[in-house]
């Protein structure tokens, strides 16, 4: 998965990844060392999970946008957690439209937290004419 979230970001013309963790500890340490313009953190990460991730990460540079990016947005307090902790943003995985969009957003200084509805209808919409659901 992280390799496609990758290559989708890099395919942005203007947008440069500059590094990537496969845990919640090298995700902070390397915002620390790195200064991005942006972080893009997943709820079930290792060693610290996304939310735990990115509250220490608000912390310490609390200018630095995080959007989550997760299958779990819309179960249970994610999204409230996720905003009480310092998230500008979340997409759910698979939503490729709305994580562009998305990163978008919480560049220009905009919050971004879809709703379900609005993702369901999104998704139907960027579907091929074709498509049987």
């Amino acid at each position: 998965m992280l390799r496609v979230l990758r290559e989708t970001l890099e395919r942005h013309p203007g947008w440069t990844v500059c590094g990537d963790a496969s845990n919640g500890l090298e995700a902070v340490s390397q915002t620390a060392e790195l200064v991005p313009d942006l972080v893009i953190l997943d709820l079930t990460m290792p060693e610290l999970n996304g939310i735990q991730a990115g509250r220490t990460i608000h912390t310490a540079a609390p200018n630095i946008p995080l959007l989550l990016f997760t299958q779990h947005l819309f179960e249970g307090q994610v999204e409230e957690q996720a905003r009480k902790n310092g998230f500008s943003g979340g997409v759910q995985k698979g939503e490729h439209g709305s994580l562009v969009a998305g990163i978008e957003a919480l560049l220009r200084g905009e919050t971004f937290f879809p709703s379900a509805s609005n993702l369901r209808n999104q998704t139907r919409d960027d579907q091929p004419p074709d498509a049987v659901e």
